[in-house]
């Protein structure tokens, strides 16, 4: 969708080819009455319960990252129905940490793990006391699927600072990481710079490490709007997101994404409309030292298609 714009429940060109492409366009235009630029009825409660908000940005370099920032519940403010305060800020660390410091174009997802309850709130953030102040170009919510239920558990603090890693691809240890993921949050962005982030899930095995710098997973049945695939289409910058919720360790991963429209390809994922893979440009790992990240075991999700078995000598 164009934040910026006075069109604001007009699709850009690449969600409109990407709608086109998967046969949506139909439905996907009778659900732009759901996109708004006001926070919706209940955000201001919804907001306050939660640990953590997903970001995804642009860096000056053209690389996407998708991170988070977190704090104990009521960080989150809704000032009004335009305006949400963020009161805490990412970990000097972070791939995003520089590019948040200035003014920026962001994607956001608040995501109620627990209660599978999630709301995408995009604008534009700008630096304040203690944290950043987002304004609302557009909010609208998302359904349940596919959310794996995880509660959030005390955990005692593991390091004293942060451990950071960087590197241009994964390391076998990151590759098992994203290879027994429920989980993972991708960053995307339309040609106009306006962001968006975004939740996948499944059962553990849907997301693939098919090398150390490519990724791969199916495309689920979702809202049809293509939001994400209707950036990539115009725009293949992506920033991935994964979370070890036992250690509390976050995976960054930023790079190129290209869909797979095949339909071969997609008959070899259970319940997948398509496919995408992802390319690596380059990998940070951060180990949080506060514990804040460490949640429960999941509770999967109804909805995850069954996992194809892993091909006998694959990667």
């Amino acid at each position: 969708m164009r934040n910026r714009s006075s069109h604001l429940a007009s699709y850009h060109k690449g969600e409109l080819a990407a709608q086109d492409r998967a046969g949506f366009r139909e439905h996907a235009d009778h659900l732009r009455p759901i996109i708004s630029d006001r926070l919706p009825r209940g955000a201001r409660d919804f907001l306050a319960d939660l640990r953590f908000l997903i970001v995804g940005a642009t860096a000056p370099d053209g690389q996407m990252w998708a991170s988070m920032v977190y704090g104990q519940p009521g960080f989150l403010q809704a000032l009004g129905p335009r305006e949400v305060l963020i009161g805490a800020r990412l970990l000097d660390v972070d791939p995003l940490a520089a590019v948040l410091a200035a003014p920026a174009l962001v994607g956001t997802l608040a995501i109620d793990l627990k209660n599978r309850r999630r709301l995408r709130i995009n604008g534009r953030t700008v630096p304040a006391a203690g944290g950043l102040r987002l304004s609302v170009d557009q909010a609208y919510g998302n359904c349940p699927k596919y959310i794996q239920s995880r509660e959030p558990q005390e955990a005692a603090p593991a390091l004293r600072k942060p451990q950071v890693s960087a590197s241009s691809e994964l390391l076998p240890e990151q590759r098992r990481m994203i290879d027994t993921a429920d989980t993972f949050f991708i960053a995307s962005a339309s040609t106009a710079g306006d962001a968006d982030a975004s939740h996948r899930g499944g059962n553990p095995g849907f997301v693939s490490s098919l090398s150390p710098q490519r990724v791969q997973w199916p495309d689920y049945e979702g809202n049809t709007m293509l939001m994400t695939l209707g950036n990539l289409t115009v725009n293949p910058a992506a920033g991935l997101l994964f979370i070890d919720w036992k250690v509390g360790r976050t995976l960054h991963l930023t790079g190129t994404a290209v869909i797979d429209w095949s339909a071969d390809t997609a008959a070899e994922f259970p319940g997948a409309e398509r496919t995408v893979e992802f390319q690596v440009a380059k990998v940070v790992q951060i180990d949080h030292p506060d514990g804040a990240l460490v949640s429960s075991a999941p509770q999967y999700s109804r909805f995850n298609p069954p996992v194809a078995p892993a091909t006998p000598g694959g990667p």
